[in-house]
C-alpha cells in the first residue's frame, strides 16, 4: 500500500543527518509508516501513530528544559511562547524537510496521490515520532541531544519576537552591569472599574521612564517598551 521502497542505504542516510545509528531499525521504518499505509486492524502496530504521540511529549520536555537552560531571566510567560513556538505543527514540518522524511515515508497510494509527502500535518507527525524512535532506542538523552541539536538554531532565530518588554530590559541591564530594573506606580487616574495606571521603570543610572495601562502589569510593560525605545536597545 505504499508508493516508496525504503533500502538500507536510505535508512542509513537519514541516521547520519539525525547524527544517531538505531539499534532497532524497525522503531524507524515504523516511524516513517503512515496510518494510510496500514490495514485498519494494524493501525496501532505498525503505524507512526503511537510513537508520534510519544514523541510529541519527548519533544516538549526536551525543548522546555533546553529553554530553562538558555533563558535563565525568561518569566514562564516568555519560556511558555518560546516553547508553543518552537513545538508547533510548522516548527516540526520545517525540520521534516530538514531531515528530508518526504521520500521516505510509507504512504497509502490515495495519501501519496494527493501530495501528502508535502503535508505538513504529516511531516509533523512523522517527525515527532522520529523523536519517539529514538527515545525507545537510546532514551531521553539520545532523544534530547537530537532535539537540541537541530531546534537550537530555531530557538536562537524565532520567527517573530518572543521577550515580552519587561524581560529585554531586564537582561539589557544585567548585561550592562546594573541592577535589575525596579518598577514604581507614580499615578492612577480614572474609575475603579476602568481605571488607569502610571508606571515608571527605574534603571540605577538613566532617567526613569513612564508608561501607561489599565493594570500594574500592562503599565510595567509598556513602561518598559518606552525606556527600552527611548534608549535605541533594538527589538529580537
Amino acid at each position: 500500500m505504499t508508493l516508496v521502497t525504503r533500502t538500507d542505504t536510505t535508512l542509513s542516510g537519514l541516521e547520519s543527518t539525525l547524527d544517531y545509528r538505531f539499534g532497532d531499525r524497525v522503531l524507524l521504518e515504523r516511524a516513517l509508516t503512515h496510518l494510510s499505509a496500514v490495514k485498519p486492524a494494524d493501525a496501532r502496530h505498525l503505524s507512526n501513530q503511537r510513537l508520534e504521540f510519544l514523541g510529541d511529549r519527548v519533544l516538549g520536555l526536551a525543548v522546555t528544559a533546553m529553554l530553562y537552560r538558555a533563558f535563565p531571566y525568561a518569566e514562564e510567560g516568555e519560556l511558555s511562547r518560546r516553547l508553543a513556538e518552537l513545538v508547533r505543527r510548522e516548527s516540526c514540518a520545517a525540520v521534516a524537510h530538514d531531515w528530508r522524511l518526504g521520500p521516505l515515508l510509507m504512504l497509502g497510494p490515495g495519501e501519496a496521490q494527493s501530495g501528502g509527502r508535502g503535508k505538513d500535518a504529516i511531516l509533523a507527525d512523522a517527525c515527532e515520532a522520529v523523536i519517539g524512535a529514538v527515545f525507545l532506542d537510546g532514551g531521553f538523552e539520545a532523544a534530547a541531544a537530537m532535539v537540541e541539536r537541530f531546534w537550537h538554531p530555531r530557538m536562537l532565530a524565532p520567527s517573530r519576537p518572543l521577550r515580552d518588554a519587561k524581560t529585554r530590559l531586564q537582561e539589557w541591564a544585567q548585561g550592562q552591569g546594573l541592577p535589575t530594573p525596579v518598577y514604581r506606580e507614580t499615578a492612577r487616574s480614572g474609575p475603579d472599574h476602568a481605571p488607569v495606571f502610571v508606571i515608571a521603570a527605574e534603571v540605577d543610572g538613566l532617567a526613569p521612564q513612564e508608561g501607561r495601562g489599565a493594570s500594574k502589569r500592562l503599565g510595567e510593560q509598556d513602561a518598559a517598551r518606552n525606556f527600552l525605545a527611548r534608549e535605541g536597545i533594538a527589538h529580537d
